[in-house]
């Protein structure tokens, strides 16, 4: 292991651990960006941003970005103002002493890296849950989505009919967005009530535009290159019956999980494995000196705004940390 240790090293690059990266490298601590590796889409550098074609509400975009776009350019920013790239992912981190000491691995070049750090910035971010349907993987971003904020009102979903999938909080609210665009939300769900909250579910059930498919899974998405998705099979599980709704696009709605399997046991998580903030609005976690910014900290917004708004927080929470530690 080197004898140098990091004053900064940030855990992941979607739109969290690239603005920490800016403020951080503005604020002349030398940030390193370990940016995932690219082998498995929960730790593709860029996060999940990569895997979404359109993004109409990042401001200052008047006419959207390719996610992809998107990253690419907060990273020639980061890397503007200094900030160091390392295309690797955290193998295993050791946060029960100091200097915290971290194993990454770059399995792309066959290495690994060891690390030590004065302060870790914690942004993996967290992915979205999918039925697992090798027709769902084709027709993503082609009428398969896990997020209506972020894809609803993209020119594809407008005027159509629509399926949701789940029964949930998240469901009723993603079914109820929708309906500001569709002409019809299908809401598909394995058993014959919700889950969600009882207003929500009251809402969803009052809602006109909003039709319940009970006791009902998808088998299978259905559509063609040139329009994307088409329809998708369903099943109903108490009689078996096949059929097949007409939609543009079906919305997964089944929850997130977050990127955090490498900090049980390490820091202080919450029942999904999201990171447990100490106060609130700020950003540390229950370890001084490892702060957590994005969607692996957030399972309420879960915006690329909102994770950039966290990455911003969690680079002065750190360079004020550090200067209060005579680290500068």
């Amino acid at each position: 292991m080197s004898d140098k240790v990091e004053k900064v090293v940030i855990i992941g690059s979607g739109p969290a651990g690239w603005t920490a990266a800016v403020y951080a490298a503005r604020a002349n601590l030398n940030p390193l960006v370990l940016a995932g590796d690219g082998f498995n889409r929960d730790r593709f550098p860029g996060g999940q941003l990569m895997f979404t074609s359109e993004v109409e509400n990042y401001p200052g975009f008047v006419h959207g970005i390719s996610g992809q776009k998107l990253m690419a350019t907060l990273q020639e920013q980061a890397e503007r103002f200094g900030t160091r790239v390392e295309t690797a992912f955290v193998a295993e981190i050791n946060l029960g002493r100091k200097p915290f000491e971290i194993r990454a691995s770059d399995e792309l070049n066959s290495r690994e890296l060891t690390l030590k750090a004065h302060a870790v910035i914690v942004s993996t971010g967290a992915s979205a849950n999918y039925l697992g349907l090798e027709s769902e993987k084709k027709y993503e971003n082609f009428g398969v989505s896990a997020c209506a904020v972020c894809d609803g009102a993209l020119p594809r979903f407008r005027d159509q009919p629509l399926v949701v999938v789940g029964g949930g909080d998240t469901a009723v609210e993603e079914a109820t967005y929708l309906t500001k665009f569709a002409t019809k939300v299908y809401l598909v769900h394995r058993r014959d009530t919700l889950r969600a909250s009882k207003i929500m579910a009251q809402r969803a059930l009052e809602n006109s535009k909003i039709e319940m498919v009970w006791n009902t899974v998808i088998e299978e998405i259905l559509g063609n290159e040139q329009d994307g998705v088409t329809g998708v099979k369903t099943k109903n599980l108490k009689t078996g019956a096949t059929g097949e709704i007409a939609c543009r696009g079906m919305f997964a709605a089944i929850g997130h999980t977050p990127n955090t399997a490498f900090l049980r046991g390490k820091l202080d998580l919450d029942e999904k494995g999201y990171i447990r903030l100490q106060d609130g609005f700020r950003s540390m976690t229950s370890v001084p000196g490892v702060f957590a910014a994005g969607d692996c900290a957030d399972s309420v917004y879960r915006q690329a705004i909102t994770a950039a708004g966290m990455g911003c927080k969690a680079a002065i929470d750190a360079e004020r940390w550090l200067a209060a530690e005579g680290i500068h």
